[in-house]
C-alpha cells in the first residue's frame, strides 16, 4: 500500500508526490483529486505523463485513488 496522507490533507489544497520503484505519481487537489502518473527518475515537470485520472475529493475518492495507484504500479512493475 502507498503511504498517502488523510483526506483532510487534500481538502486543505495540499499537493502530494510519491513513488514506488520506477513508478511516480502526483496528486493535485482542487474540485477533485487530480492524479498524474509517470515512470522514471525525473520530477513531474521533466517527465512524460503516462496517464491522469480524477477522483472525488472525499474519503471514498481517496480509497478509489489508492486502488487505482496500486493497479497502475503493478502494471508498470510487470512490464
Amino acid at each position: 500500500m502507498f503511504d498517502i496522507p488523510p483526506i483532510l490533507f487534500f481538502q486543505s489544497k495540499n499537493p502530494f508526490t510519491g513513488s514506488r520503484g520506477r513508478f511516480r505519481f502526483r496528486i493535485e487537489p482542487g474540485e477533485s483529486l487530480h492524479v498524474s502518473i509517470w515512470e522514471g527518475p525525473y520530477c513531474f515537470e521533466k517527465s512524460e505523463i503516462l496517464e491522469t485520472k480524477d477522483f472525488p475529493l472525499d474519503a471514498e475518492g481517496r480509497e478509489a485513488m489508492l486502488a487505482w495507484l496500486e493497479e497502475k504500479s503493478r502494471q508498470l512493475q510487470a512490464e
